[in-house]
């Protein structure tokens, strides 16, 4: 059981790596260097040094600032972050799964890579477009913000309570099918 676990936890800290790059890393540095709640393995255990936590503050900082203006936010998205959020999740990934030795790091390193490289994408191509488009950029400081809340939600969650992970995923999944495949028209 614990090992299913570990994977919801991986799973859930990439898919926060998706919306923000370095919230999940910093949560995972924190947990482990002030808790039991997850232990990182050799060599992911270099995260919860003060000078790693210290440049991912400055790091959540500097995207916290950037991805409230549209333009810098688009920008940062398209450039920038479509290499770091990716790898920030396969990081996450395999650094939290507690159970890297019996998953080869490989695969976990490619499916934190996906899981964080797909949210990554719909966000940043789909639905910030879209936001800045239909609001005139208006509602990019309050989605950005909710980004944020969601990415740390899900980051502590991930790891304190992995099995919610697995049960807000399960609803979202049932919510997505209901909606766009089993209501009628009429709906």
């Amino acid at each position: 059981m614990e090992s299913l676990l570990g994977i919801f936890s991986a799973f859930g800290l990439s898919a926060s790596a998706g919306l923000n790059a370095y919230i999940p890393l910093l949560v995972i540095a924190l947990m482990a260097r002030f808790t039991d709640l997850i232990t990182l393995n050799s060599p992911w255990d270099a995260l919860a040094s003060w000078w790693i936590i210290g440049l991912l503050v400055i790091l959540s900082l500097v995207e916290f600032l950037v991805d409230k203006f549209p333009v810098i936010n688009h920008i940062n998205d398209v450039i920038i972050q479509s290499f770091i959020r990716p790898t920030a999740g396969a990081i996450a990934f395999a650094a939290s799964t507690n159970v890297v030795t019996n998953i080869n790091p490989i695969l976990a390193l490619a499916l934190g890579l996906l899981i964080s490289g797909g949210v990554h994408a719909v966000k940043s191509a789909a639905i910030r477009p879209a936001v800045t488009a239909a609001t005139g950029g208006t509602a990019n400081l309050p989605v950005s913000i909710a980004e944020d809340v969601t990415s740390t939600t899900l980051s502590i969650l991930s790891i304190v309570v992995p099995i919610a992970v697995m049960i807000v995923a399960a609803l979202f999944f049932t919510w997505v099918i209901w909606h766009f495949y089993l209501r009628s028209p009429q709906d």
